[in-house]
């Protein structure tokens, strides 16, 4: 695994919550409204994009009514300011490439914030186009093994769809990153689970197609560090990397 996939498992096995680095009632706020407003409908039962984000609302405890209020805002059901998607693309510590989604309701704060952490960090903030070459946008599955042959369970992904698997051990349970081309990605995953494996999530992603190997220590954790203070601003909503650190370096 590399990037972004790479850094869910360290944040899981490092036991760091969710609702610190990445889900904060903000974020999702920030993410419900733009959803109403771009599919004008509040109705997760016809609108999966918002059905999503509602689950990972209530896996947090989000109120209700933050939740509603943020719906009716998008829906112009309440006065307030625009919410609007954004991203940005740079480069990090040891030159590692960065693609950045964020919904922010004043687009000029956060560009400067965001410029500001690259620059902290060590790296830059490039103009568009300048790091989302090295990304492809795919359909990522997280799935839990029927606990059956690591071989033979790969294969069988791969004979129901999926363009590439990476596996992986996590909590010492046997699980597997599927990837798919983005529209196939419901459909995919309905087929995954109707096999009898267990769907841990399953989401878009911009998955790295040129790698950056970290080979130093020091490196390493300035990366994860700076990948961090991305994913704490509560103007970001999704980080990718194409950061490839051993694991040797992880410890």
């Amino acid at each position: 695994m590399s990037g972004h996939s790479k850094w869910s498992t360290i944040k899981r096995q490092k036991g760091v919550a969710d609702i610190k680095k990445g889900l904060t009632f903000t974020k999702l706020a920030n993410a419900i409204t733009l959803v109403a407003k771009l599919t004008n409908s509040g109705d997760p039962n016809s609108n999966p994009r918002l059905r999503t984000i509602l689950e990972e609302a209530r896996e947090v405890n989000m109120p209700k009514e933050n939740i509603q209020r943020a719906i009716d805002r998008g829906l112009g059901n309440l006065p307030g300011q625009i919410i609007e998607e954004v991203t940005y693309e740079g480069f990090g510590p040891a030159k590692v490439a960065f693609y950045i989604e964020g919904v922010t309701d004043n687009k000029l704060r956060t560009l400067q914030e965001i410029k500001n952490l690259f620059e902290r960090s060590g790296g830059s903030l490039g103009s568009q186009g300048s790091t989302s070459y090295m990304f492809d946008k795919k359909g990522e599955i997280r799935v839990k093994s029927k606990g059956g042959s690591k071989d033979d369970e790969m294969l069988e992904l791969i004979d129901l769809g999926a363009g590439d698997v990476e596996e992986f051990e996590e909590d010492n349970i046997q699980k597997y990153l599927v990837y798919v081309e983005s529209p196939e990605l419901n459909t995919m995953s309905i087929n995954i689970t109707q096999a009898g494996f267990v769907v841990e999530s399953a989401a878009i992603v911009f998955k790295p197609n040129i790698l950056t190997e970290v080979t130093d220590k020091e490196n390493a954790q300035k990366v994860l560090e700076f990948t961090g203070k991305l994913e704490e601003h509560d103007d970001i909503q999704k980080v990718f990397a194409n950061f490839d650190i051993p694991d040797n370096l992880l410890d």
